[in-house]
Order: structure tokens, then C-alpha cells, then sequence
């Protein structure tokens, strides 16, 4: 992506923010409607209607996926539905402040939207939320430095450690990943709770190890550091802790960071989860529906944001369970003909 282009989107991620910060100081101004669940869903968005988008770090997958998507909503409706994406910490964050009504959609990671409506680890009650549509594979993409003598994640004990932003879908994914490996993230690692422009950039002056991140491929901020810093860094293969990592959940499945993502010397096997997009259960249906439609009848334009768009399909649109879809979205859905 050109300096150009970053320089719009973080514009963008500005504005986000601001329009984030007014919510909580008081509500949005052509906030979507709470859903009347006695009417039909039509699709149909017949007030002018501004909805927030929680993203996650703006260097990584979701900010661009979002950015892009809340770009494409007013041209899908005629005007009638708008978006602004912020950035934020992403996943846990995202459902906790989508719940609060600081945002009407949210990305996240499968395994944590899971753990939300079912009240597990981070969450002490279950969260009223509601699936539009199962999106692209989050790889778990984890980087240590060539001179770090890492050469597993057992290897971390003592290391400086990026753990990812607080309360994100990557913290959850690599203290999994440690405890797998026999490790105390609290003890055994001296973990930094950093987002991913911070953890590269520690990366980069020698101040921080390794990392974990879950993000879809390719992620700009792994590829400034690929492109940067070449053979001082490289991928550990966790594949060997799958095992561990699918009991605690099924949707852990084995992937392959291929090695024309980042310009690598070989393939890296790895572990991918599904990204979900979420909603309060309350939200208006027409609206979801409306979002919904435009995922998928949009999908090329994302795709050209981040090729990881590619991978949202409607054969996998409906592979939310438990997390239940939106009835909104169950409309879009069986109107473009997803089983």
C-alpha cells in the first residue's frame, strides 16, 4: 500500500475514532433502530441510518476490511445507510463495546464471539449477540527474532514476549498457545500487551523477541516487517500444539502461511480460526439485512482492500454455530441463496 493510501485510511480511522467517542458522550445521531421483531424483514433502510464498525489494530486486517466496507454501504443503499470504522484493540473489546452501544458491528475472531454468547473467560455473563456472516480465516501468525533462540513456543520462557493489545482475539489465542507449551503467560514470559504497530516496531530496534498475531493474510504490518528487517526475523511453526489448542475449541483447524505471503523462503504450517462479523441481538433487521447483502454483493471490493476478503463465501456464510445468526442476516442470506 502506497503512503498515500495509508495516510486516507488512518484519516478515515481519525474521524472513527471521533464518532466513537461521541457515541459514548451521549448516542449517534442516525443510530440504527432497535429491531421490531414483530415486523418483515424487507432489506429496506428507509431512514438515513450511521453505523459504527469496531475494526482492531490499523495496521492489521480488520482495519482495512472494515475501512472498505463501511465505504461501500452508502453506495449499496442509495445513500440511506452509512458507515465509519474505528480502530480498535479488536476482538474481546469489540463485544464488549458493541454491547455497550459504541458500536452497531463488530469484527471478531470465532473462537472469542464463541466464549461472548456462551459467558466463558472473558466474559462473566452471556453477551446478547448475534452473528451477520462467518468472514475470511484469521491465520495465527507467530515471529520471533532470527538471534532469539526460539525455536518453539517452549522457547519463549524468559523471552520478551508481544502478547498482542489487550483484551484482543490475538492475547486470547497466544496465551492458549503458551499454556499449551507448558508455559504461565503470567510468569514465564515477560509479555508485552502491545498492538501490532508497537510490536513491530520493537521487533525492528531489538527490544521485544517475538510476537503472536492473529490476522488475515497478508497483514500490512508484518510485511513492513518481512520487507524491513528480512532475515533477522522469521515464522515458528506451532502446528504441533494444534492437538491441545482443538480441545479447547473445534475451531481450531491447521493452515499454511504460504510463502508468497510475506516473500518468505518456504511455506510455514500453522493454526487458523474464522473471523465473524457481529451485531447486538436487538439491532434493526433491515439494517443487518442491509450489511449483510453488502458483504457478499460487495465482496470484490474488499478483496481489493486486502486479498484476505477472498476467502468470505457463502458456503461458509452460515457456519456461525453456536453463535446464532441475526434474523436479518438470515434474510440476506437465504435471498443470495446461502444453504
Amino acid at each position: 500500500m502506497s503512503g498515500k493510501k495509508v495516510r486516507l485510511v488512518a484519516g478515515v480511522g481519525v474521524l472513527a475514532v471521533v464518532a466513537a467517542g461521541t457515541v459514548g458522550c451521549g448516542g449517534r445521531q442516525g443510530g440504527a433502530a432497535r429491531d421490531d421483531t414483530a415486523s418483515e424483514v424487507t432489506c429496506e433502510v428507509t431512514r438515513d441510518t450511521r453505523v459504527g464498525i469496531a475494526t482492531g489494530n490499523a495496521t492489521g486486517v480488520y482495519y482495512v476490511v472494515g475501512n472498505a466496507l463501511a465505504g461501500q454501504l452508502a453506495d449499496a443503499t442509495g445513500g440511506k445507510l452509512t458507515g465509519t470504522a474505528a480502530e480498535t484493540g479488536a476482538s474481546v473489546q469489540n463485544i464488549e463495546q458493541l454491547v455497550a452501544g459504541q458500536y452497531d458491528v463488530a469484527f471478531s475472531l470465532f473462537d472469542t464471539a464463541v466464549n461472548a454468547v456462551q459467558g466463558r473467560e472473558s466474559f462473566t455473563s452471556a453477551q446478547p449477540v448475534r452473528a451477520l456472516t462467518r468472514i475470511y480465516d484469521n491465520y495465527t501468525q507467530v515471529v520471533v527474532r532470527s538471534d532469539a533462540g526460539i525455536a518453539s513456543v517452549a522457547d519463549m520462557r524468559g523471552k520478551r514476549i508481544s502478547t498482542g493489545s489487550p483484551k484482543s482475539g490475538t492475547e486470547v489465542i497466544a496465551h492458549r498457545l503458551l499454556q499449551a507449551a507448558g508455559l504461565d503467560p503470567a510468569k514465564d514470559v515477560q509479555a508485552q500487551r502491545l498492538d501490532l504497530t508497537k510490536t513491530v516496531e520493537g521487533m525492528k530496534d531489538g527490544s521485544i523477541d517475538g510476537f503472536f498475531w492473529s490476522g488475515g493474510l497478508p497483514t500490512g504490518g508484518l510485511t513492513d516487517l518481512f520487507t524491513t528487517a528480512r532475515d533477522r526475523v522469521r515464522f515458528l511453526d506451532i502446528s504441533p500444539l494444534l492437538p491441545k489448542m482443538a480441545e479447547l475449541n473445534p475451531a481450531y483447524q491447521a493452515g499454511t502461511i504460504g510463502r508468497d505471503a510475506y516473500g518468505t523462503a518456504a511455506d510455514t504450517p500453522t493454526i487458523v480460526v474464522p473471523n465473524v462479523l457481529l451485531v447486538r441481538e436487538d439491532l434493526d433487521a433491515n439494517v443487518a439485512c442491509a450489511i449483510t447483502r453488502t458483504v457478499f454483493e460487495r465482496r470484490d471490493a474488499l478483496a481489493q482492500a486486502n486479498p484476505a476478503a477472498k476467502g468470505i463465501t457463502l458456503e461458509n456464510a452460515r457456519r456461525t454455530d453456536p453463535v446464532p445468526l441475526h434474523r436479518g442476516a438470515e434474510k440476506a442470506l437465504q435471498d443470495l441463496g446461502a444453504r
